[in-house]
């Protein structure tokens, strides 16, 4: 069985050729112009990964919610899972960008993370 993948690695956007046999082993790549794109279309074929960004609530805050992310790349198939944990979420302001929202999100091992600053609410 042969797929054909758009890489994203680099602006290239090469078309690369993935190769597999019965068992969904890769055998084969062509097309890619640099390495990172064989590593990205094995991956892509094998073990597709996303980074999910998304927002969650915050108590007190001067905005009503903080941009989150994963810290790396999570499993595609966990995407949902992590979507419906992250909706449950609800942090008390100060936040700061860089700070852990989420352990373990979808049981990944991977954290979420804000991307943004949110003060609190002072009352004058």
């Amino acid at each position: 069985m042969k797929k054909i993948i758009t890489c994203i690695a680099c602006p290239r956007g090469c078309q690369i050729e993935v190769s597999l046999d019965d068992n969904n082993t890769v055998t084969g790549v062509i097309g890619n112009l640099c390495p990172k794109g064989k590593d990205y279309s094995v991956q892509e074929v094998t073990q597709p990964q996303r980074m999910l960004t998304t927002t969650v609530r915050v108590n007190n805050g001067v905005y009503p919610s903080v941009p989150v992310k994963t810290q790396s790349p999570i499993p595609k198939e966990s995407i949902m899972q992590a979507i419906h944990e992250l909706s449950k979420v609800c942090v008390s302001a100060p936040v700061f960008a860089g700070d852990i929202i989420l352990e373990n999100v979808a049981d990944s091992g991977v954290n979420v993370i804000a991307t943004y600053n949110n003060p609190k609410i002072t009352e004058e």
